[in-house]
């Protein structure tokens, strides 16, 4: 069981993490209006097991994350295809590695 004081520090690392993933992803979003890169942000969701980081693109059109399909690609309306840029995971590997140093530490201190 992890004490209030470790939680607290757990969640204020998570919060640190998920602006530090806002910006690399805002940073490394493949530009045309710049609404994409402007649209991300994280949420910490706190549950029986433990905390859940989730960065979110509030860019949808048409029920499409415009995010995602910059990312992995997308079929057009005449046959074509549009290749992917990863940009996502590239982008946030950092911060997942940032992530398991400091969690490692709070959990064993």
């Amino acid at each position: 069981m992890i004490n209030s004081i470790k939680r607290a520090r757990i969640r204020n690392m998570l919060e640190d993490c998920g602006r530090e993933g806002v910006e690399a992803l805002e940073a490394n979003t493949p530009v045309d209006t710049g609404l994409t890169a402007a649209s991300w942000s994280y949420e910490i969701e706190e549950n029986a097991t433990g905390f859940v980081l989730r960065w979110n693109n509030s860019n949808v059109q048409n029920g499409v994350n415009i995010a995602l399909i910059l990312d992995r690609g997308h079929g057009k309306r005449n046959g074509g295809y549009v290749a992917g840029v990863r940009y996502i995971k590239p982008s946030l590997e950092p911060i997942f590695e940032k992530i398991r140093q400091r969690a490692i530490k709070e959990v064993s201190e």
